[in-house]
């Protein structure tokens, strides 16, 4: 992307199972706090999995009156309090620093509102469809978080979704950095965000044994990122949000710049519509493209942000994608999977680990790969195994997701 408008990083902002600022949920990555907790109801009910990474901490009366929160899904909340959140670290004042038109919005979902779609679907079974609420249309539908950004923040440039299951969030932001490039716009609003750990959605992936099922009563060690015994992933919510921004215009402000994005790839396998391919080639591509766009060597990659989601598959698959994309720098270079803490955030997965992508350039280290006990003999990379680790220089940061449909997504930050 350097060949043209550069795109840099001016603000971040989270919610997540971990902490619902940027400060505490980076200090407790780093720590090795989970943020996976045990279900009471779903003790109850006898679910597969009784295990959820629900959102922390976060007090919406901050970012939404109650009545406002009334008639928003969850998603919308999570997408809300991060956009305020990384709209005031960037300093960025919309109508002095910017027109109105030349910001836009790209924060996804890869479900939407389920937990509306659930509840009014009970009420029309129950209560017949006169009492269905006129509101749940625009509750549900997964573009509706970008909307309310773009209205809260008066933001009337390119505005839309991306669903791309668990690649949504990442997505988002390498097409967010290509709008900004070809000049539609100078400043994009980009992310993830989703409310997923809904009863229909925990009953809907344990019937597809998706979900761990094995560690019920043990739930800060139930996901298991590249571990030999990791038998599914724990199901999470939250939101990540960035600012990015052409470099000119956020240095003529005198923006705080955090990093560059340097590269973008988006592939698909073709080959199922939840399994990956086998050998990796799909991700492996998705990642040779961003590198590309970088103009880097795989050898710069000095960490790799997994996806990492703690399935028997998906971990092994991903192992190879990064051997076929890196070469033998692949055994050299620090790995690790924050959902061993986080669960998977599914849609917002992409925003929330960017943001960890980002601040591992800040700060010259990456948090570790919990819960890596008993290493996967076929997953023999550098996984951070229980501990964060200091990497000093930290230049270039490679994030890969993938997503039911064979979708991949790399990006690249750069130290600015």
């Amino acid at each position: 992307m350097k060949e043209a408008r550069r795109i840099v990083v001016t603000g971040l902002g989270v919610v997540s199972p971990v902490g619902s600022n940027v400060e505490s949920a980076w200090k407790n990555l780093l720590a090795g706090h989970s943020g996976i907790r045990r279900i009471p109801k779903y003790v109850e009910q006898d679910y597969r999995c009784q295990l959820a990474a629900e959102v922390a901490d976060l007090d919406m009366d901050k970012y939404l009156p109650p009545k406002e929160q009334q008639r928003m899904d969850s998603f919308c909340h999570y997408a809300l309090a991060a956009a305020q959140q990384a709209m005031e670290s960037s300093g960025l004042q919309v109508g002095t620093d910017i027109a109105p038109e030349r910001i836009g919005t790209l924060v996804s979902s890869g479900i939407g509102g389920l937990t509306t779609s659930t509840y009014q679907s009970q009420r029309l079974g129950t209560l017949g469809s006169r009492m269905v609420s006129p509101l749940t249309v625009p509750e549900i539908i997964a573009d509706m978080a970008t909307g309310h950004i773009a209205i809260r923040f008066n933001l009337q440039g390119p505005n839309f979704g991306i669903v791309s299951a668990c690649a949504s969030g990442l997505h988002s932001i390498g097409e967010a950095a290509w709008i900004i490039q070809r000049g539609d716009a100078d400043v994009m609003l980009a992310g993830g965000t989703e409310a997923g750990v809904t009863d229909l959605g925990q009953a809907a992936f344990g019937a597809m044994r998706a979900l761990t099922s094995s560690h019920n009563d043990d739930p800060e060690h139930a996901s298991r990122p590249f571990d030999a015994t990791r038998d599914g992933f724990v199901p999470g919510a939250g939101a990540g949000v960035l600012v990015l921004e052409e470099l000119t215009h956020a240095q003529k402000r005198g923006a705080n710049i955090l990093a560059e994005i340097s590269g973008y790839g988006a592939t698909c396998d073709a080959h199922h519509i939840t399994a990956p391919v086998d050998d990796g080639s799909g991700a492996a591509r998705a990642i040779r493209i961003a590198l590309e766009h970088a103009e880097l060597a795989p050898e710069a990659i000095g960490y790799v942000n997994a996806h990492g989601t703690s399935t028997p598959l998906n971990d092994l698959v991903e192992t190879r994608a990064l051997k076929l994309a890196l070469g033998e720098h692949a055994y050299h270079t620090a790995i690790s999977s924050t959902k061993s803490m986080t669960g998977h955030m599914l849609g917002a997965a992409g925003g929330f680990e960017s943001v960890v992508c980002v601040q591992a350039l800040c700060h010259g280290i990456a948090p570790g790969t919990m819960n890596l006990a008993t290493p996967d003999p076929e997953c023999d990379l550098d996984y951070l195994p229980n501990a964060a680790r200091e990497l000093p220089g930290l230049q270039h940061v490679l994030k890969l997701n993938m997503g039911f449909g064979g979708h991949n997504a790399a990006v690249v930050f750069s130290r600015f």
